[in-house]
């Protein structure tokens, strides 16, 4: 974990000893965000300064739909503030394609395609799987055991699949979260497969239509909001973002919030605590900047 005295302060974010807590949204291209929280006449190349200037964070989600240019990856990082964070989000290939079977290229691939010139920037990277995907003990495991930990590692797992190596400025820690979506990964054996690979399990709350996970399984936690009634287009009332407030506080103090739907034995608390990423993905109206907004306000 990042000594506190090496920590910059994010936009919208008080300067913090201690876990970072960023909250942000799930991509920022958006036309309906367009005259509601984008200004009128914005021009699009300006959009995600825009939204830097306001939130901690955002999660790059058009690198999920196809692989992203290197030039695209230098271009966010020169475009955002010094501490501002960008999760990446994984290729499908591997995921909705594949269904996490003989993806070691596919990983390299995603890997070489410029992700490790955010440098600095770089969040965790987000493994979404389709709702259909089931639990399989073998297929998770072997998955998991393929995700580079280190950004060196990424550049040697990209070499070694034949791709061009990426630039490793600093070999930094590489942190992966997983989001599954149907309903026979809730059990312990999955839960214990992602502590043993230090893989976050994303609490992820979609409106009822997938499970809510809450089980610690790394050493920090990924949210995704993706609708409290309406998927990807309902926001958050005060009341639910000040439920979310609270929960968000316990992970980063090293606890586990009240009532959090747990399928094994927590572990310990962390007695340093723990970095929380939030994204909203409650984009369709418009929500998502808003109601992240509104929760960093309360953290």
């Amino acid at each position: 974990m990042t000594p506190p005295e090496a920590r910059a302060a994010a936009p919208g974010q008080p300067v913090q000893a201690g876990p970072r807590v960023l909250v942000g949204t799930s991509g920022w291209t958006y036309p309906e965000w367009r005259g509601q929280f984008y200004p009128r006449g914005l021009p699009q190349r300006q959009e995600l300064e825009h939204l830097a200037a306001r939130v901690a964070s955002v999660e790059v989600n058009a690198s999920f739909y196809a692989l992203q240019r290197p030039e695209s990856y230098r271009s966010w990082a020169q475009r955002t503030p010094a501490g501002f964070v960008l999760a990446v989000k994984g290729e499908r290939s591997a995921t909705h394609r594949k269904h996490l079977v003989d993806v070691e290229a596919d990983v390299a691939a995603f890997v070489a395609s410029g992700v490790l010139g955010l440098e600095e920037k770089l969040g965790p990277v987000l493994w979404q799987f389709p709702p259909g995907l089931r639990f399989s003990p073998e297929r998770l495991g072997t998955f998991l055991a393929l995700l580079p930990r280190t950004t060196a590692a990424a550049a040697e797992l990209a070499a070694r699949c034949g791709h061009p190596t990426p630039v490793v400025v600093a070999d930094r820690p590489l942190r992966h979260a997983v989001e599954v979506r149907h309903p026979s990964f809730a059990c312990a054996e999955a839960v214990g497969l992602l502590r043993e690979h230090g893989v976050a399990l994303v609490v992820a709350d979609s409106a009822g239509r997938y499970p809510v996970l809450a089980d610690v399984t790394a050493d920090f936690v990924y949210v995704r909001l993706h609708g409290a009634r309406e998927l990807y287009a309902s926001g958050y009332e005060d009341a639910e973002l000040d439920e979310w407030a609270a929960r968000v506080r316990a992970w980063a103090g090293g606890g586990t919030p009240d009532g959090a739907p747990l399928l094994a034995p927590p572990d310990p608390p962390a007695p340093h605590g723990r970095d929380v990423y939030v994204y909203f993905d409650n984009t369709m109206r418009s929500r998502a900047p808003f109601d992240a907004q509104a929760l960093a306000r309360r953290l």
